[in-house]
């Protein structure tokens, strides 16, 4: 049964391959600033509290399951000793927003595949070492035997107008199909760009709850 881990892996797959960065590194800060904030996904997620959210980031963001690969490795290291310590520090990743992450790809091809088992098959004994494999961060990050159908179908869907609409990237929100959309009819944001106070118009950072310029409530889940 999927938990909130597989549920935070599951989210960030699909907010990749939208953009077709399913095998591009990418910052760390963008999972927890862009790609599944919290104020957006916590429903989704399930989880009770902020410092649980950030729990379970941090889990993701040491390798745990295998679902993600962070350099450079002394970063991942250290969030794998705080994963580890007794009573760790939920929030410790944000130390580290510049961290490169990369997918692994066999969990990204199952979650698009719609298989609920994402974690990667354990390491048997007929299979390479792991420096054997090509590196995460070099040009062609994804491992050879990886299905490229993982790559493939992002930009085989933006190729042709989806009828059911994509997703507002700040809120998640459903975008109407085959219509011209320059706001997101759920949040108020453009579907791209800097986030815009729905007052006055001044630039926000992700995560604010209200405007610094003339104090409103931004709104944002």
């Amino acid at each position: 049964m999927a938990d909130e881990l597989d549920r935070l892996f599951e989210l960030l797959v699909h907010g990749l391959a939208r953009g077709a960065r399913v095998a591009i590194p990418f910052p760390a800060a963008d999972v927890y600033e862009r790609l599944v904030p919290y104020r957006s996904n916590r429903s989704r997620l399930n989880v009770a509290t902020h410092q649980d959210y950030e729990m379970t980031v941090l889990r993701l963001l040491a390798g745990e399951r295998g679902y993600l690969t962070l350099e450079p490795g002394n970063v991942r290291e250290a969030l794998e000793r705080e994963v580890a310590e007794t009573n760790p520090d939920p929030a410790f990743f944000r130390s580290f927003p510049d961290a490169q992450v990369m997918v692994n790809g066999r969990a990204a091809d199952r979650v698009l595949s719609g298989d609920r088992a994402f974690a990667p098959p354990a390491m048997r004994t007929s299979d390479p070492e792991p420096d054997e494999l090509a590196d995460a961060t070099g040009e062609n990050p994804v491992p050879p035997d990886v299905p490229f159908a993982v790559l493939r179908a992002p930009a085989a869907r933006s190729a042709e107008p989806d009828a059911a609409g994509t997703h507002c990237e700040y809120c998640g929100g459903v975008l109407p199909g085959n219509r011209d959309v320059r706001f997101c009819p759920h949040c108020g944001q453009p579907p791209a760009g800097e986030l815009k106070c729905p007052a006055c118009g001044n630039e926000l950072d992700v995560g604010w709850a209200y405007c610094l310029s003339c104090g409103r409530a931004t709104g944002f889940e």
